[in-house]
């Protein structure tokens, strides 16, 4: 017969000891934590929801995150396009009062004004968010637009929007300063207006008419075209008048009205009535010449500045730029392509077409995206500049006996290409599209608030402890591993020599 000792020691009651052990760090784990478990699979079968649910803070998380940095890049960018605005603002009130200003100071203080604009407008193009251009498009590591120096003045080989205004300027003048038209007289007793070539330079015949008693008028037909006075019948009468209408190269036109009068000197657009036909016919054709010559330094030269900035302005990395084809320039008879090489592109940034929104887009939700993305040469920003830099880049000198005219001209077709047409893109309407991002932004973020509330309470559920709970739970184990440790060390103490007593 076997005898088992009682003072071993045995396997199971310190196992026994061990786990109640465990279970009391454990617990005390929990009450310091405030966590069920420091593993998925201590959650038993609440671990599934669990994991799923940590993934789903953590992507709000994200996402939050991505809809800070794209609030704080469209409050940069909305900061700028209010100062654009206000530039704007500044210098269509500088040309208001440029347009009634009577001396060459008060229109030379308008253009510095509007260079000084240009600059800054410039700058505020080139804004920056962190290490974004935010007006470039697709290309935010690049500046959007070239600098006020290369702009205005070129750089090196590449022509600048001053050098472009003046060829083109050459080109729609004309040697003879008549806007490319040639006033012949074919007989004595009439006179002849025609285009000096078939050419997109200078004025265009658009039409005649007249209430020359015993005269007659025609055209304006042929290639070139031409349009005709003839005075052969006689004499007009004092008042009578005859009309001719130009087309401009910027789609404006102007109406020319030189009226007959018994007056010598004639006043301005007016030609004398002499003792015969020859001579009234003379007469017609010295105040023609010397008012196409008015005309041709003012608004056709306004309008030769405003085709000459468009032409430059509209160009880009995919759209070459249109130059007049010369050297020479004023007897030029067509337009040519430029190319980065020879002209300034003013416009550095992403040129692709597409709506300048989308080049920059950002997911603030599971399924829910916000477009931020703008370029520079947008129609709004693009006439702001464009208006900006004409006015402070053509040249109005002290010595111009029109000064004021080319003003008032320049000025008035500046400010309706910054005032747009009706249903034209305008800064607001930017403003409004990033207003209406930040607004989506803002709702994701609310609703993100409210679903990681819940969520955080549907894993406080799972995951967390009572406190009351553990402690109870803490105090029971506590009593029951002391009576186990007593009972166990009574063993330890107990040995057959204590058994036989």
């Amino acid at each position: 017969m076997t005898i088992t000792s009682i003072g071993g020691k045995p396997a199971a009651a310190i196992q026994s000891l061990v786990n109640l052990r465990n279970t009391l760090d454990d617990l005390q784990r929990q009450l310091s934590t405030g966590q069920k478990s420091t593993t998925y699979a201590g959650l038993g079968l609440n671990r599934g929801v669990t994991v799923s649910l940590n993934a789903q803070l953590s992507a709000m998380t994200g996402f939050d995150q991505t809809a800070d940095i794209v609030n704080a890049r469209i409050g940069v960018a909305s900061t700028a396009l209010s100062q654009m605005s206000d530039l704007a603002a500044s210098v269509k009130t500088s040309m208001s009062q440029g347009s009634y200003s009577s001396t060459i100071e008060g229109i030379n203080t308008a253009q510095a004004a509007a260079g000084q604009s240009f600059d800054q407008m410039l700058s505020l193009l080139n804004s920056r968010a962190g290490d974004r251009y935010l007006f470039s498009g697709k290309a935010t590591d690049q500046p959007a637009v070239e600098t006020y120096d290369h702009i205005m003045n070129g750089n090196g080989t590449q022509a600048g929007l001053k050098q472009i205004i003046s060829e083109r300027n050459q080109a729609d003048l004309g040697a003879n300063g008549l806007g490319r038209l040639n006033i012949t007289a074919p007989t004595s007793t009439s006179l002849s207006v025609a285009e000096d070539a078939v050419s997109p330079f200078g004025f265009k015949l658009a039409s005649i008419n007249s209430t020359l008693a015993n005269g007659t008028v025609t055209g304006p037909t042929g290639s070139p075209p031409s349009m005709t006075v003839d005075l052969s019948g006689g004499n007009p009468t004092d008042g009578n008048t005859v009309t001719m209408r130009f087309n401009l190269p910027d789609g404006t036109s102007e109406n020319l009205t030189l009226t007959a009068t018994t007056s010598s000197p004639p006043g301005a657009n007016q030609f004398t009535i002499g003792p015969d036909a020859a001579t009234t016919a003379a007469n017609l054709q010295t105040a023609l010449t010397t008012s196409v010559t008015k005309l041709a330094a003012t608004s056709l030269t306004a309008a030769s500045a405003s085709q000459a900035s468009t032409e430059f302005f509209n160009a880009d990395a995919n759209h070459p730029p249109v130059r007049v084809d010369g050297p020479p320039f004023d007897s030029a008879t067509a337009t040519k392509t430029g190319s980065s090489a020879d002209t300034v592109i003013w416009y550095t940034g992403d040129a692709d077409s597409g709506n300048a929104r989308a080049t920059a887009s950002a997911q603030v939700d599971t399924s829910l995206s916000v477009n931020y993305g703008m370029r520079a040469n947008e129609t709004a920003l693009r006439s702001v500049i464009q208006s900006t830099a004409t006015l402070a880049a053509v040249t109005i000198s002290a010595s111009n006996t029109n000064a004021t005219d080319l003003s008032l001209a320049l000025n008035q077709r500046l400010t309706d290409k910054m005032n747009g047409a009706p249903g034209d893109q305008m800064i607001s309407t930017i403003q409004t599209d990033l207003s209406n991002a930040q607004v989506t932004i803002s709702a994701a973020k609310t609703r993100h608030q409210q679903q990681t509330s819940t969520a955080n309470d549907l894993l406080q559920q799972i995951t967390g402890v009572s406190n009351e709970e553990v402690g109870a739970e803490i105090l029971t184990l506590q009593t029951r591993l002391q009576a186990s440790m007593q009972v166990t060390s009574m063993m330890y103490q107990t040995s057959l020599v204590n058994y036989i007593k």
